[in-house]
């Protein structure tokens, strides 16, 4: 297939099962049949060298369709197994949706080992496996009462553990329970997690910009957003990709401090909206929350925090500032239930403040 020649590009279809998934992603790895979209895409046709595009969005809202290389996917899936050290023959566990890139990097991988994904998104049947992919929630979930998942990821090898931070309770409480959790970070852009335990994994670069933006790089990013080249071009410097998110290098390893577009001014005081959240869900373990701001006359903008359960007010306020100071109490509380997550299970600020808005 020449390089300027377009490929068909076919939306990967619910009814397909795993089977037919898995083949037909195959085809679209070796070149031999169309590129596969996971979701609803501006263009029915992309570059020749293009194999899965992946929508996103990130905490603004603005649609990104992520072009990946077969290339940059088995690098990536390469990377992942040398890292856990994965024979020929292991088997993954699928528990994610396949229209975002953990679970299709689950896919890749599993061939890669040579070896059928154990479809189990809609199937409590489960049978032991090497390896999984999962969010936080769905391991709150597991040490909080889903003893069947609980018993599964337990008998892992290892389980990836990303889509978003996973708070240090939280990996302690899974250790405790013997479950091997393995910690990642990455995005669309490179082709999923690339740093497992704070660590690079072989072939990705990092790098901090003097603002503290987190910059990567490697044979597993992305060529470029299909609807928008221009916002690809804005994101990349000199070849690194520039991510959202503010971290540190300690000893070789990454630390993600923050996001850039995270924190918000309330009343002349910065407030991290992720701090509150994590801080929050450790001391809350049972609840969930997502903290965003909305703007005040009084405040500029004003903190509000929603739950999808009923909360002891007065409890998260002085907890709130006792660790972080009066300032960054919230001034409101909204009960949301189910709270809006996006992706594999972050949260969704902009429809939780939509929701605020709209509440009356």
């Amino acid at each position: 297939m020449k390089q300027n020649h377009p490929r068909q590009l076919l939306p990967i279809s619910p009814e397909w099962d795993i089977a037919q998934l898995s083949q037909a992603l195959l085809r679209a790895l070796d070149g031999s049949g169309p590129a596969l979209s996971a979701g609803a895409t501006s263009t029915s046709q992309v570059a020749a060298d293009i194999a899965i595009v992946v929508p996103t969005s990130g905490s603004s809202g603005t649609p990104k369709e992520v072009a990946l290389s077969a290339g940059a996917l088995l690098a990536s899936a390469r990377s992942s197994h040398e890292f856990l050290g994965a024979k020929p023959g292991q088997r993954w566990s699928l528990l994610l949706p396949i229209n975002h890139i953990a679970g299709i990097n689950v896919l890749v991988r599993a061939m890669g080992l040579g070896t059928q994904v154990i479809d189990l998104r809609n199937n409590k049947s489960y049978v032991d496996v090497e390896f999984t992919a999962i969010v936080p929630t769905q391991l709150h979930r597991a040490l909080h009462g889903d003893d069947e998942l609980l018993g599964h990821l337990k008998n892992c090898q290892a389980v990836l553990v990303g889509g978003g931070a996973t708070s240090p309770l939280l990996e302690t409480e899974a250790k405790s329970a013997g479950i091997n959790i393995i910690t990642t970070y990455g995005m669309s852009e490179m082709s999923g997690g690339c740093i497992y335990n704070h660590q690079p994994i072989n072939g990705t670069e990092v790098k901090i910009r003097e603002d503290g933006t987190v910059l990567l790089r490697g044979p597993m990013m992305a060529t470029t957003y299909i609807n928008n080249r221009q916002l690809w071009d804005l994101s990349i410097d000199d070849g690194w990709f520039i991510t959202p998110d503010l971290g540190e290098l300690r000893e070789g390893k990454l630390y993600i401090l923050g996001r850039s577009d995270d924190q918000i001014i309330s009343g002349g005081e910065k407030i991290s909206l992720s701090h509150i959240e994590n801080f929050l869900h450790e001391e809350f373990a049972a609840l969930r929350f997502i903290a965003f701001g909305v703007p005040d006359l009084e405040w500029g903008t004003k903190l509000v925090l929603a739950s999808d359960s009923p909360l002891d007010i007065e409890l998260i306020r002085e907890k709130i500032r006792a660790k972080f100071g009066g300032h960054a109490m919230p001034k409101e509380f909204f009960e949301l239930n189910p709270l809006p997550l996006k992706g594999i299970g972050k949260p969704d600020r902009i429809a939780a403040r939509d929701a605020f808005l709209d509440r009356e």
